[in-house]
C-alpha cells in the first residue's frame, strides 16, 4: 500500500507521530476527541514525513547534510553557524518534485473550499516526529509560517519548514540531548488561519509555571497574532484560574494582571509581506485582551484537555497550548496543544530553596523584573542587541556571563545555553526567553523593560528569581545559599501544622510544603505589594488637588473600572491565590493591621493619617474598622472577602479582627461587618479573634461568644503583657516569648478556649524560633501551630517530639 503524502487532520492520532510529527497529532487527536466536547480547533491537513523524506532522496541532500553536521565544532558557536546556513541554503534553494507540489497544491484546494474561499490563509507549522514530546519538548526548535495564501506561498513555506530542521538552534539542541539527526523526520502542518490579527491569542498552560502548583490554569494573551507572545515581543495580560472550581458555577479567577500591551502582529498588506507589526491604540492596551466569559472558557477548555491527556498516557500530563480570538467572529479556537516538560518530571518530594547569604554591606537593587524559575545566579553582564552578527556576539560571549537583551527567539539558543543567567527588556512568563530558561534550568528576569539602559557591559551582577513572582537584580557578585529538603523524610504529626503567608507571589510554591492550611495571611502585605496606595487616598485624591498624586493613581487603576474596583480587585486576587494554594484547608485572612505611620507610608497617606506619639498602641485594627474617618476603606476590604468567597468561590477563607481592645469594640466591628455583607455563620463564615492584648486573655470567655477561634498573637502578646516596645533597641533584651508571664497568658488561654469548644491556634513568631515554646502548646493541646515556611523543618519535629513526650507521661 503507497505511503500518503497528505492526511487531514481528523485522520491522525497520537499514533501517527511518526509520520505527522508531535504537533500535527496532537492536533488531530483533539479534533477527533475534543471538539464533541465544545473544544473548538481550526482543521487542516498534515503534509507527512513521506514529503520529506522523499524530498531529501530525491534531491540527494541527504549525504551533503551528513557531512556537514559531521564536520561541526559544537563548542564553537562559528562553526555551527556556517554549517546551518550551508544546510539551509542547500534545502530552499532545492525544487521541490513534480508530484509532491500537486499534491499539496490540491490539498490545499480543497480546504479552501471547505471554507467557501478560492485560496484562504493558512498556518504553516512544523511538526517534527520528536515535538512535543514528554521528555525533550522542542518548543519554537522549526518555524511556523503565519498568513500564508496561495500556492506558490505554500510551496515555499513548506520548503522553509524543511530547512528549519536545520537550523542552529535544532542542530545544537539535538546534539544536547542526544537525538540522531536523521531518526527525525519532519512533517508540515497546513491549518486554517483564526483572524486574531483582528482580536487576540497567547498561550495557556495547565499548572503555575513557575512553582509546578497543579491546580490552576495560567493564561497568558495579547492583541494580534500570538508570536508576539511567544517571542517576548510585549509585556502580555496575565490571567490565573483555579481549576477545581471551574465546573462549580462560581467565576474563580484568581488572578487579572495586565500587560503592556503596546504593539501588536497582524496581516500584511502584499504577498511580500505576510505579517506586520503595528501600534495598539491607548485605549486599547488599557483594556484585557480576554473577558472574564473568554477567560473561563479558555480555562474549562485546558482543564478538559489535560484530563483527556492524562487519561489517554495514564499518569497527569501538564499542557502547554496556544489559543486564538477571531475578530471578526469573537469565536475562541486552540490551535496548538503539547505536553509540559518541566513540572511533569520534577520530583516534588524534594525541595530546593536558594537564598542570599549575609553580606557586609547592604543590598543594591539596580532593576527588577518578572522572575522565571527560583534560583539565583552571578556573573559578569554581556548585553547583545541582536544576533545579526552572531559570529562576533558567540565569540565575545563566556560561559557564565549573564546575557542581557531586548529580547531572544529561537536562534538565541545556543549562546543561552552558555549563560549563568538570562535579563530581558521584554516579555512575559510564557516567552521564549523564559521557556528555555526553564527548560535549561537557569533563572532569567524577563520584562525588565530597560535592562540594556540600566547595566553595563562587564558590569558584575546577582539575578534573584527566590523572591516571588518579582525577580530582582543586585549590584555585585552576593553569597548564594542553597538547601534541600526531603519532604519525605519529616515526621507526621497529629497537631495541624499551618502556615504564616505574606505574599501571594510565593503561595503557589510554598503549597508543596506539609501544612493544614494558612494560620495568617496579612492584608497589609498584598496592600504594600499589590495595591500600593492608601485606600481613602484612592477614594478621594480627585479632593485634594494633588494632581501628581492623581496622575500615580490614575496609572496604578488601568484595567479596572474605577479606584474602588482596583482596591477591591488587587485585595481580591492576593488573597484568592493563597486561598487557592490552600483549598479547601482552611485560610485565616487578618483585617488590615497597619499602623498610623505604616499608613502614612502608603502613596497618598499623608493626607489621612494622625501623627500619633506611640502608633503601636494607637489607631491601628479593630479600632479603625467603625471609625468615621476609616469606614469606606474598611468597606472595601469586605467587598475583597466577599468577592473572594461568592464570586471565585474560596469559601476556606476564614476572617480575622486583630488588636480587638474590648468586647464592645469587637461587637461594632462585627456590626459594620454585617452591614458590608459580612455575617459571622453566612455561608459558612467564621470570624477568629486575633488574641494579642492582656484583656482578650483575661476576658476569653466574654469574648469567645461572638468568635469562631482565637490566633494567639505572640509577638504583641509579649510586648503588651511585658510593657515594652518591641521596636526600641534599649529594651529588645527584655522581649521574650519564653517569659514566664506569657507563658501563663496563653496557657490560661489555651485551657479556657478548650473549656468552651472554642478553637484556638497560634500565629506568632514563637514556635517559629522556639522548639520548647512548641513543645508546651503541644502538651496543652493547641488546636494549630502556624509558622513561617522557613520554619516547618524544625517545627514539625518539634511537634514530633513533643507528641511523643506527652504520649508517653500519659
Amino acid at each position: 500500500m503507497k505511503e500518503q503524502i497528505i492526511l487531514p487532520l481528523e485522520k491522525v492520532s497520537l499514533d501517527s507521530i511518526a509520520l505527522v510529527g508531535g504537533k500535527s497529532a496532537s492536533l488531530g487527536e483533539m479534533i477527533s476527541s475534543l471538539t464533541q466536547v465544545g473544544v473548538k480547533i481550526p482543521t487542516g491537513f498534515a503534509i507527512t514525513t513521506k514529503a520529506y523524506y522523499d524530498f531529501l532522496h530525491h534531491s540527494g541532500l541527504e549525504d551533503y547534510i551528513k557531512e556537514q553536521i559531521a564536520n561541526i565544532d559544537f563548542n564553537d558557536i562559528t562553526s555551527l553557524r556556517r554549517a546551518g546556513t550551508r544546510i539551509r541554503q542547500a534545502v530552499s534553494s532545492t525544487r521541490f518534485p513534480q508530484e509532491l507540489s500537486t499534491e499539496i497544491i490540491a490539498a490545499y484546494n480543497q480546504l479552501s473550499r471547505e471554507y467557501g474561499q478560492d485560496q484562504t490563509d493558512v498556518a504553516v507549522r512544523s511538526s517534527a516526529t520528536a515535538e512535543d514530546l514528554p521528555d525533550a519538548s522542542f518548543a519554537g526548535q522549526q518555524e511556523t509560517y503565519l498568513n500564508v495564501r496561495g500556492p506558490v506561498a505554500l510551496i515555499d513555506a513548506v520548503r522553509n519548514c524543511f530547512a528549519s530542521l536545520f537550523t542552529d538552534r535544532a542542530i545544537s539542541y539535538r546534539e544536547n540531548f542526544g537525538y540522531d539527526h536523521f531518526s527525525i523526520g519532519l512533517s508540515v502542518c497546513v491549518q486554517k488561519m483564526v483572524r486574531s490579527d483582528l482580536g487576540a491569542s497567547g498561550v495557556a498552560f495547565s499548572l503555575d509555571t513557575e512553582s509546578g502548583f497543579k491546580d490552576v490554569v495560567l493564561i497568558n494573551g495579547s492583541w494580534g497574532l500570538g508570536e508576539m507572545v511567544v517571542q517576548g515581543a510585549v509585556s502580555p495580560d496575565e490571567f490565573i484560574v483555579y481549576k477545581p472550581l471551574i465546573q462549580s458555577g462560581f467565576t474563580p479567577i484568581i488572578e487579572k494582571k495586565p500587560g503592556a500591551k503596546d504593539k501588536k502582529m497582524v496581516y500584511g498588506e502584499s504577498s511580500d509581506e505576510r505579517t506586520r507589526i503595528i501600534p495598539v491604540e491607548k485605549q486599547q492596551q488599557q483594556a484585557f485582551c480576554l473577558t472574564d466569559k473568554q477567560i473561563m472558557l479558555l480555562a474549562t477548555w485546558v482543564q478538559c484537555i489535560e484530563k483527556y491527556y492524562s487519561e489517554k498516557k495514564g499518569q497527569w500530563c501538564p499542557m502547554d497550548i496556544e489559543w486564538a480570538v477571531d475578530g471578526l467572529t469573537g469565536e475562541l479556537f486552540i490551535v496548538q496543544a503539547r505536553p509540559e516538560t518541566i513540572h511533569s518530571r520534577k520530583d516534588h518530594s524534594k525541595v530546593i530553596s536558594y537564598s542570599i547569604g549575609l553580606t557586609a554591606d547592604p543590598k543594591e537593587v539596580l532593576l527588577h523584573g518578572i522572575a522565571v524559575g527560583d534560583k539565583i545566579a552571578a556573573g559578569a553582564v554581556n548585553i547583545l542587541y541582536s544576533l545579526d552578527n552572531r559570529v562576533n556576539a558567540g565569540q565575545s560571549f563566556k560561559p557564565g556571563d549573564v546575557l542581557v537583551t531586548d529580547m531572544t527567539d529561537p536562534d538565541w539558543e545556543p549562546i543561552m545555553k552558555m549563560a549563568s543567567a538570562i535579563v530581558t527588556n521584554k516579555g512575559g512568563r510564557t516567552c521564549h526567553a523564559a521557556i528555555v530558561a526553564r527548560e535549561m534550568g537557569i533563572p532569567a528576569i524577563v520584562g525588565c523593560g530597560n535592562a540594556t539602559d540600566v547595566l553595563n557591559a562587564g558590569q558584575e551582577i546577582t539575578v534573584s528569581c527566590a523572591e516571588g513572582t518579582e525577580g530582582v537584580i543586585y549590584k555585585g557578585i552576593l553569597p548564594i545559599i542553597e538547601e534541600q529538603l526531603d519532604l519525605s523524610q519529616l515526621p507526621a504529626v497529629n497537631t495541624p501544622l499551618m502556615l504564616n503567608v505574606g505574599a501571594p507571589a510565593m503561595a503557589f510554591h510554598y503549597s508543596h510544603l506539609p501544612n493544614k492550611g494558612v494560620g495568617l495571611a496579612r492584608e497589609e502585605f498584598i496592600i504594600n505589594n499589590y495595591i500600593k496606595a492608601h485606600p481613602l487616598a484612592l477614594l478621594k485624591h480627585k479632593e485634594l488637588n494633588d494632581p501628581a498624586l492623581s496622575a500615580q493613581i490614575t496609572k496604578l487603576i488601568r484595567g479596572h473600572k474605577d479606584e474602588a474596583d482596583y482596591f477591591i480587585n488587587q485585595l481580591a486576587y492576593g488573597i484568592g491565590k493563597i486561598a487557592a494554594a490552600s483549598y479547601p484547608e482552611k485560610v485565616i485572612v487578618r483585617f488590615s493591621d497597619f499602623k498610623s505611620n505604616e499608613y502614612f507610608n502608603l502613596l497618598g497617606g499623608k493626607y489621612f493619617e494622625p501623627e500619633e506619639e506611640n502608633p503601636m498602641i494607637g489607631w491601628r485594627g479593630a479600632s479603625r474598622y467603625y471609625a468615621d474617618d476609616y469606614k469606606p476603606a474598611f468597606r472595601l476590604e469586605c467587598a475583597a472577602i466577599k468577592k473572594v468567597r461568592e464570586q471565585m468561590g474560596l469559601s476556606n477563607v476564614v476572617v480575622m479582627i486583630p488588636f480587638c481592645r474590648t468586647v464592645e469594640e469587637l461587637q461594632m466591628v462585627l456590626t459594620v461587618m454585617e452591614e458590608f455583607g459580612l455575617k459571622r455563620g453566612d455561608n459558612g463564615l467564621q470570624v477568629y479573634l486575633m488574641a494579642e492584648l492582656p484583656s482578650n486573655i483575661i476576658m476569653a470567655e466574654e469574648f469567645a461568644a461572638y468568635i469562631d477561634g482565637f490566633s494567639i498573637g505572640s509577638n504583641d502578646l509579649t510586648q503588651l503583657t511585658l510593657g515594652l516596645d518591641r521596636d526600641s533597641s534599649i529594651v529588645a533584651h527584655l522581649y521574650n516569648e519564653m517569659n514566664p508571664a506569657v507563658q501563663r497568658m496563653i496557657a490560661h488561654l489555651i485551657k479556657t478556649a478548650k473549656r468552651l469548644g472554642v478553637k484556638v491556634g497560634i500565629c506568632g513568631q514563637g514556635p517559629s524560633d522556639f522548639p520548647e515554646f512548641t513543645k508546651m502548646l503541644v502538651s496543652l493541646g493547641i488546636d494549630s501551630i502556624s509558622v513561617t515556611p522557613d520554619a516547618v523543618t524544625k517545627t514539625l519535629r518539634a511537634i514530633h517530639e513533643a507528641e511523643e513526650a506527652v504520649a508517653v507521661t500519659a
